[in-house]
């Protein structure tokens, strides 16, 4: 949901994805500073978890790689409140079971696919941050950050390592 004109002040959230057991010393460094993190899957690692919490306060859910021990504890989706915008965290968008739009969500984060991307759909923002974890596909190294303020949702990509 987000709410029009508010009054609630401005923030700047971390969306990670796919470090896959590797948490780049360039994604703490782009993290640094955030109101919170988002992670949207294969983690890998609950270690990172631990790291990411130690930056920002963290909401995670499990990936497809995410099947045995802390991580595979992780919800499926999570919904979270943040700067007056309701997001929505799917490891791959073709998971998707609601309508977001009709939930009341600004923006649904998705991962899984390693490649960034930001798109609005019926007045729903869609990102991928890519991925931040060990490079495939020969893509790059990537995160987003998305600032929040007056009810809105502003993703930008910051790219971590260029494409070999």
């Amino acid at each position: 949901m987000t709410i029009t004109g508010s009054t609630v002040p401005a923030l700047t959230i971390g969306v990670i994805s796919d470090t896959h057991g590797l948490l780049r010393p360039e994604a703490i460094k782009a993290l640094a500073g955030v109101n919170h993190i988002l992670h949207a899957g294969d983690v890998g690692d609950p270690g990172i978890l631990d790291e990411l919490r130690s930056i920002a306060p963290l909401t995670a859910i499990r990936g497809n790689v995410d099947v045995y021990g802390a991580c595979a504890a992780l919800p499926a989706t999570a919904t979270v409140e943040l700067g007056g915008c309701r997001i929505y965290l799917v490891h791959s968008v073709y998971d998707l079971i609601i309508d977001p739009r009709e939930a009341g969500v600004a923006m649904v984060v998705s991962g899984h696919s390693h490649r960034a991307g930001v798109e609005r759909r019926n007045g729903v923002v869609y990102l991928n941050p890519g991925s931040a974890g060990a490079r495939r596909f020969d893509l790059p190294a990537t995160l987003a950050k998305v600032r929040v303020a007056k009810g809105e949702v502003h993703p930008r990509i910051v790219t971590l390592l260029a494409a070999r």
